[in-house]
């Protein structure tokens, strides 16, 4: 039988809180733990340390009641865990993701990345909050209420986001039933600033292509055909110019864009958060927040030519780049690419040959962020913060975010996160903000009583 005494505290959001604070010392200890897994996910690390921190978090999880299965659909183990909630009670679907990124060069660390470590009230770590403290998020909720779960709760955890979630859309095929629910939780993104909460209502798509420019059918000297016969690498240089006009906004033609909410953003803050060197100026028009979360942007993220230390005197035959573009939330990234390749072509310098290959797109979001689950979530995260949330966009793409959208229609999605502007996720030296992390564990507590009581009445 229900002690009607917990009942009542635990829909108070100041009982809440001391609940959560009660348990953060075993929270984090437990966060510790998994970020101690080096779950990176790319091919080329021990995938044995992926299966690791799976398990791990399926411990977590049946240690608080779920039923709870791990998942393989031909790709990195996912967990799927669930527990009922009271006649009536509308059920939520918590997300996260246990793999992680590379580390990259330890030297650029000032501790070691599998060894968490404190300083200055940030928890220091690869994963740490990228999204090891996404998953203890859930657990917190799942705690502070622990034998008095307001709402039926469904976890999955993925195991491959960062390398593009590839398995994702078959999991979500053959598992989606054990998934369904009333209010999805995607706990992958960030907050606006510290102290101040956020929702992420939209999130731009992705387009990334390799363009290969040749010129000649084989490397000949540059001194003797050198200004009359074109180079593949100069030509590729050109073409890449051609992207963007004289500001720096994308040239390419047929794009959509959009603006972004009116927040309070300065020239200062992007320096500061960035690193942007003094006397580099910003690049495109408009808002910066518009640049950078609902306008497209191309980037060149890598070549593939001869190196400073290994070229020679000849005429390069053929080069390539990657290209990453970044769409707005409500651009079909199949009219993306169509537009980037028919400008890539058109644009050809001297007649040299171009080739596109498509490697990878990804939808963006655009949430619906009304009704009543994005009001209690408002509300919580007010109770949590002491302070409003404010909706922002992510000039970032999460492409699973598009496909729960895709296949639970009548859900409503929040998306949420424990970053915040100086978490450096992707990093050397990624942290998460301990005292920002408490608020977020109270937020998803509290929502789950808003929740519980909007269902029951």
């Amino acid at each position: 039988m229900t002690d009607p005494s917990k009942t009542t505290a635990l829909a108070d959001p100041s009982a809440i809180r001391e609940t959560v604070r009660g348990l953060m010392p075993r929270l984090r200890a437990d966060l510790e733990d998994l970020t101690r897994i080096p779950s990176v996910s790319l091919p080329a690390f021990d995938q044995t340390h992926v299966d690791a921190s799976a398990l791990a978090t399926a411990e977590l999880l049946r240690a608080e009641g779920l039923e709870v299965e791990i998942v393989r659909e031909g790709g990195a183990p996912a967990v799927i865990g669930h527990i009922a909630g009271p006649e009536g009670a509308p059920t939520v679907l918590l997300y996260a993701h246990h793999d992680v990124q590379p580390p990259g060069d330890d030297a650029d660390w000032d501790s070691a990345p599998f060894e968490p470590t404190e300083r200055d009230g940030r928890l220091y770590g690869r994963g740490a909050a990228d999204d090891k403290a996404g998953i203890m998020a859930h657990v917190a909720a799942l705690r502070a209420h622990a034998g008095n779960l307001p709402v039926g709760v469904t976890v999955f955890v993925e195991g491959e986001e960062e390398v593009g979630s590839d398995s994702l859309l078959t999991i979500l095929d053959r598992h989606g039933d054990k998934l369904r629910a009333d209010a999805i939780v995607l706990a992958d993104s960030m907050n606006w600033d510290i102290g101040t909460p956020a929702l992420t209502t939209t999130l731009r798509g992705l387009v990334r292509v390799v363009v290969t420019v040749s010129t000649l059918d084989h490397g000949v000297h540059s001194g003797m055909f050198g200004g009359a016969v074109p180079d593949a690498i100069t030509a590729l240089v050109r073409l890449i110019a051609t992207l963007h006009d004289d500001e720096g906004n994308v040239a390419v033609a047929g794009l959509k864009s959009g603006e972004a909410a009116d927040l309070d953003f300065s020239e200062e803050r992007l320096r500061e958060e960035s690193g942007l060197l003094d006397g580099v100026s910003t690049i495109g028009s408009g808002s910066l927040l518009s640049r950078m979360w609902t306008k497209p942007a191309l980037t060149t993220i890598g070549l593939n030519v001869p190196t400073v230390e290994r070229s020679s005197n000849t005429l390069v035959p053929s080069a390539s780049a990657k290209l990453s573009m970044r769409i707005a939330a409500d651009e079909e990234p199949t009219d993306a690419y169509a537009a980037l390749e028919a400008h890539l072509r058109e644009h050809a310098p001297w007649g040299a040959k171009v080739e596109v290959h498509l490697d990878d797109q990804g939808a963006g979001f655009a949430a619906h962020a009304h009704g009543p689950v994005y009001d209690q979530a408002r509300v919580a995260f007010a109770d949590a913060w002491g302070t409003d949330p404010v909706d922002i966009g992510v000039g970032g793409s999460i492409p699973f975010v598009a496909a729960f959208a895709e296949r639970f229609p009548e859900a409503a999605i929040l998306v949420t996160g424990v970053e915040d502007p100086d978490t450096r996720a992707h990093g050397a030296n990624e942290s998460l903000h301990l005292g920002e992390f408490e608020n977020v564990c109270v937020a998803e507590a509290v929502l789950f009583a808003r929740l519980g009581a909007m269902g029951r009445s």
